[in-house]
């Protein structure tokens, strides 16, 4: 378009951003007075974007205070969720507001790692085996390699599934405080250069969907990507009564018949009931990939009587989540980061177990309202 109209590509200056929202203006003859309107840096933004045209704005909310006894997010957290559904804020609210007259959430990070999957070629099954042998013999020399391209981060595990003439080589990174992705790719490729040149196996893709990036995959459901989360909470009894309008019992029975049997018989990667929700919009807002929600969605939420009272838990294995680089960089998506202080350096951890209480609460308000059926009714008043 910008050829045609006679446009030169010089960078992403705001005048630039004006010049090609005029071409589309003229293209489409619409308009577009809102996307014009946005006051960050065009030109920094540029490291986010290309083809800048304008902004979108998604309404800001938050949630909480939530109470969280986390090893690294301790304390009372307001949460900013950026959503266009109605009633979701007010459902993950009520959760939080329960959780945290509860006594509060615990929370841990149990495993935190990047992984990118290549594929090889090889010429056949003695090939693959041969190449297995010299990657296991050569992991130290192959751990330098990825200290050469990155400050950041350290190569931990290195995991091989050959497959006729295909051998996948999965590669897990700790990539500090960076949600990784570019980071382990860029290294896996250095890595997979000298894997080609002692080993005459050829690389095909440095991804090779086993990593598994962007998709719903067993893989991560059970190793996990990123960093894996457990969150849990204790609801006395009285509370899920006078609080949540239910009973233990029947929010027990609902999470089972709803959220395994229902899960089960669909195939669903996880078993919740709507997790992906939650990590939309706390994503979104906090200037995350939203990609990675796939992942964060398989997400698996258990309910039991524990001595009359509720005990509610999440496992969410994938929460691939950073707190420096990418759209954290940009304005809006700091500050919102800043509200939680999980802004910059050492903050990762901190912001992924915020994540999972955020799931936990979301979870409880809505398997509340199921279980006393009240869900179309909250709809109804808050949805609109």
């Amino acid at each position: 378009m910008e050829e045609r109209k006679g446009l030169k590509n010089r960078g992403y200056s705001h005048f630039d951003v004006n010049d090609r929202r005029q071409a589309v203006e003229e293209f489409t003859g619409k308009k577009l007075e809102s996307i014009s309107k946005f006051c960050f840096d065009a030109e920094k933004a540029s490291k986010n974007i290309e083809n800048m045209i304008g902004a979108t704005q998604i309404p800001l909310a938050i949630a909480g205070p939530v109470f969280i006894k986390g090893d690294h997010a301790k304390g009372e957290f307001l949460v900013p969720l950026a959503t266009t559904e109605g009633a979701l804020v007010a459902s993950i609210n009520r959760g939080m507001t329960v959780i945290t007259n509860s006594g509060g959430a615990r929370v841990k990070v149990f495993q935190d790692g990047m992984t990118r999957a290549p594929v090889f070629r090889t010429d056949g099954i003695d090939h693959c085996s041969k190449v297995i042998e010299w990657i296991n013999d050569n992991r130290e020399m192959l751990s330098s390699v990825v200290d050469t391209t990155t400050n950041h981060g350290k190569l931990t595990s290195i995991e091989s599934f050959p497959a006729g003439r295909n051998l996948f080589i999965r590669f897990t990174y700790g990539t500090g405080d960076a949600m990784g992705m570019n980071m382990a790719t860029i290294a896996t490729e250095a890595v997979c250069r000298q894997i080609e040149n002692h080993t005459g196996a050829v690389m095909i893709s440095v991804s090779g969907n086993l990593c598994t990036d962007k998709k719903a995959a067993a893989i991560n459901l059970i190793r996990g990507r990123g960093k894996s989360v457990i969150a849990e909470a204790v609801i006395p009894k009285d509370i899920v009564e006078n609080k949540l309008r239910s009973t233990v019992d029947a929010i027990v029975e609902t999470n089972i018949r709803k959220n395994f049997v229902g899960s089960s018989l669909s195939v669903t990667m996880g078993a919740n009931a709507h997790a992906a929700n939650m990590v939309a919009a706390l994503y979104i807002a906090t200037g995350q990939d939203p990609a990675q929600v796939v992942s964060g969605s398989m997400a698996t939420t258990m309910c039991e009587d524990m001595d009359g009272d509720l005990y509610i838990s999440v496992r969410m294995p994938s929460v691939e989540v950073g707190t420096v680089g990418g759209g954290t960089r940009l304005p809006f998506q700091a500050e919102a980061l800043s509200i939680m202080g999980c802004l910059g350096d050492g903050m990762a951890k901190k912001l992924a177990e915020i994540v999972a209480v955020t799931v936990l609460a979301g979870e409880l308000s809505t398997l509340s309202a199921q279980a006393a059926g009240h869900l179309g009714k909250a709809h109804q008043e808050l949805g609109r």
